[in-house]
């Protein structure tokens, strides 16, 4: 029985996982929030899970490493800092960061970056996502993974390769480029398409998660084979052996 304890542990993520650690047959550690002593949670924790913010991640990895607990970072909005502060983290403990802890849109990132590995520039890459009306990052943390899972398919860099949100008279498309359209609105836990757009054919490779609760279980299980690996960074493949 692992002791998993949650930061961010008020949001609606945070809520789903209580319910699924205690459903997985572990032990809630507690939770933690804005405000609260996360260095207290780490001490009596196995394995912490953040889904809180990127602005607290510093401050939650600084806990992490001091208690010498691995830690899953399934917050989203992170940028290239944040990355860096996962890679120091990981000099000292386990650190497992994905923009999707779903077990589903883990396989499907698996199948993307082999479509795209077996498929030429000819074939144009769109990734289409949407989401409930209260999401503030976009792309979403899943369309940069799906992005770059089919970047890697490329052995290309997603930063030079990337267009987001077109507008105006943009001109043709560039070639190898890998697009990126985000919608908003209602209650959407999250729709995902991964298009590969050829002559005469088109291919499309999708995931539509109904609840979150699909997060909070794949994070479940990402924590739990966290536990015991030495320092580094780790993926959601590794965990599923992909």
């Amino acid at each position: 029985m692992a002791r998993i304890g949650i930061i961010g542990s008020a949001g609606r993520m945070g809520q789903a996982l209580a319910e699924a650690v205690v459903a997985a047959g572990d032990e809630l550690a507690g939770g933690a929030d804005k405000g609260d002593d996360v260095a207290a949670l780490a001490a009596r924790s196995d394995v912490l899970v953040d889904f809180s913010s990127p602005h607290a991640l510093e401050a939650n990895l600084d806990a992490a490493v001091a208690a010498g607990v691995p830690v899953l970072i399934g917050t989203t909005g992170l940028e290239e800092r944040h990355h860096f502060l996962c890679d120091h983290a990981a000099e000292s403990i386990a650190v497992l960061q994905t923009g999707n802890t779903s077990l589903g849109v883990t396989v499907l990132a698996h199948l993307v970056r082999e479509a795209a590995s077996r498929l030429g520039e000819d074939w144009d890459i769109e990734v289409a996502e949407t989401h409930h009306r209260m999401k503030v990052d976009a792309p979403s943390g899943t369309a940069l993974l799906l992005g770059q899972a089919a970047a890697e398919g490329r052995g290309i860099e997603l930063a030079s390769q990337a267009e987001r949100g077109r507008d105006g008279i943009t001109g043709a498309r560039a070639r190898g480029a890998i697009g990126f359209a985000s919608l908003r609105g209602g209650s959407v836990a999250g729709d995902h398409t991964v298009l590969f757009l050829g002559d005469d054919e088109r291919i499309a490779l999708s995931h539509l998660a109904e609840n979150r609760r699909i997060f909070a279980k794949g994070a479940v299980r990402g924590a739990q084979w966290l536990i015991g690996k030495p320092a580094g960074r780790y993926t959601m493949p590794e965990v599923l052996g992909l």
